[in-house]
């Protein structure tokens, strides 16, 4: 059986001293220990939080963990695990700036970035979205449409367009990450939009912009004029 918080001395509890000096000074492993509730035999809650942040390094590696790393943990269970990934999630929303895009008419390009920066602006690999827009510039809806090197055989003009016929858009917005930080476009990113603007322009379904999001910053092809091919 666990070793529970009441077993720790009162003034060392993580909950009383929340409810008697603020949360806000409660330290990382303190708040950490209030979502997993229980430690194990022979170490609290607050022991535990301790050992999964030395083991992760730093409280921000929080963001990478998923149920099957946090499972194999020694001391959290499938219980703990899904208090602690929802706590996790529910800090990533309310931390968004845009928190949904579906149904926002789209006024700039910021406002897009902010949302995408959240989502893929520190994933590992490129993701491709393409957003799709009614006559008004309102958001229809964003497709994913694929993961991995962005390249000109993989974002085919065919796939891009054919949702947008399946949702009836007049309109549309790339968007991909670029892992590295660096939101300049690559000639291959020049490549893509190229094409896509050429067969939006054929088709009758203008590609507005292409915006390479990075955590930090990011590049739309629209402000700064290289629609023009």
């Amino acid at each position: 059986m666990g070793v529970k918080i009441k077993d720790i001395p009162k003034d060392e509890r993580p909950r009383e001293r929340l409810i008697i000096n603020g949360v806000e000074k409660l330290s990382n492993e303190e708040l950490l220990a209030i979502v997993l509730k229980t430690g194990t035999t022979g170490s609290s809650a607050k022991d535990l939080s301790n050992t999964l942040l030395s083991k992760l390094g730093s409280i921000k590696k929080l963001n990478d963990v998923n149920l099957e790393y946090l499972k194999h943990f020694k001391g959290i269970g499938i219980s703990k695990a899904c208090n602690l990934l929802a706590s996790i999630e529910l800090g990533k929303r309310i931390n968004k700036e845009v928190d949904k895009i579906k149904d926002i008419k789209l006024t700039n390009c910021e406002l897009v970035y902010k949302f995408y920066k959240e989502k893929i602006g520190d994933k590992k690999q490129e993701y491709f979205f393409a957003v799709y827009l009614d006559n008004n510039k309102k958001i229809i809806e964003d497709k994913l449409l694929f993961i991995g090197t962005v390249n000109y055989s993989l974002v085919h003009p065919r796939e891009v367009f054919k949702e947008a016929y399946l949702l009836g858009a007049s309109a549309i917005i790339c968007v991909h990450n670029h892992p590295g930080g660096n939101s300049i476009p690559s000639n291959q990113d020049y490549e893509i939009t190229r094409n896509l603007v050429k067969a939006g322009n054929i088709l009758g379904i203008k590609v507005l912009d292409h915006i390479i999001v990075c955590k930090n910053n990011y590049y739309s092809f629209l402000e700064n004029d290289d629609l023009d091919f």
